[in-house]
């Protein structure tokens, strides 16, 4: 691909879609304020709940999005996104709630196999912790369908029975953009407003609406290890082991997380449109080409998700 064609390719890309996913989003952003009584927003600081906030201040003004932002936080998250999380929400005036793995591992309801495990798939924990502590009825996520296959068999209401289970033979249908809403007491719903989304289309409504992200999401140079196909971040949680050697890339994020299971990929793409482009001829989804925790199975992220997980 030249200079040439990269203004023609992206002259090509409709906004009709991004309209259509828009509206989309705003429907079931609205909706959920209307159907439930005590919904949260999950936010990480992350590209797509960033979009989803973009969507939410369109649905109902800024300032006035009618329900708080909920975060789960590891303690190994990347100091740049938490701290771009704390200042949108202090620039929106929404209520931020943050609970912590680390409270929970100090109540004895997480326990880590070894000092060094991911504490990604514990969240579940907390999740289910915080939803109990706040009474949510309903949360509101930015998975994607496009994402895995165990995500892409999730209705936009995902139903969730009184322990925080997903069960995805029981799933309510949603003919004609209809929600089945019913809860009995104890249960609650994950909403994925942006289920339809794929990453391309993030991305352009990223370019389109210029919404500001954490510098990590475009290039950088930072140093890193080669590990099963992968370029592990150099840090304290993930530091060289022995005979690998540690070399310096030009580097970004397609997706952030926890520290310790999040990888970045080789690019020098410095602005959205420039992501825009690189995406479109991308061969690996993105959490498979950056998420270490995901090198295993569909039925092992399926069983997270039956355990209560995003």
């Amino acid at each position: 691909m030249n200079a040439r064609t990269e203004p023609a390719l992206l002259s090509q890309l409709s906004n009709r879609h991004l309209d259509a996913l828009e509206e989309e989003t705003i429907f079931i952003l609205r909706e959920v304020a209307a159907a439930f009584e005590r919904p949260a927003l999950l936010f990480s600081g992350g590209k797509d709940s960033l979009v989803m906030l973009r969507c939410a201040e369109k649905a109902f003004g800024a300032g006035r999005i009618p329900y708080p932002l909920l975060m789960i936080d590891t303690g190994h998250n990347f100091p740049e996104v938490t701290a771009f999380r704390d200042f949108r929400a202090n620039e929106l005036g929404a209520e931020l709630i943050v609970r912590s793995v680390e409270d929970s591992m100090a109540r004895g309801t997480v326990r880590l196999a070894h000092p060094g495990e991911s504490r990604n798939v514990h969240q579940s924990v907390t999740l289910l912790e915080a939803i109990e502590e706040f009474r949510f009825d309903a949360l509101i996520g930015g998975a994607r369908r496009d994402e895995e296959k165990a995500r892409a068999k999730e209705r936009i209401f995902s139903h969730r029975d009184s322990f925080g289970q997903w069960q995805p033979k029981a799933q309510r249908p949603e003919l004609w953009t209809l929600f089945n809403t019913r809860l009995a007491p104890g249960e609650h719903f994950r909403v994925f407003p942006i289920s339809n989304w794929t990453e391309l289309d993030v991305w352009q409504y990223i370019d389109r609406e210029k919404i500001a992200l954490p510098s990590l999401y475009y290039t950088h140079q930072r140093e890193v290890i080669e590990r099963k196909g992968l370029l592990v971040p150099v840090t304290e949680l993930t530091p060289p082991r022995d005979g690998e050697e540690v070399v310096t890339r030009d580097v970004r994020f397609r997706t952030v997380g926890d520290i310790t299971c999040t990888c970045p990929v080789e690019s020098t793409a410095a602005t959205a449109s420039d992501i825009v482009i690189e995406t479109l001829s991308a061969e690996v989804s993105e959490r498979g080409a950056t998420r270490m925790d995901d090198k295993t199975s569909e039925a092992s992220m399926e069983k997270r998700k039956k355990d209560g997980y995003f």
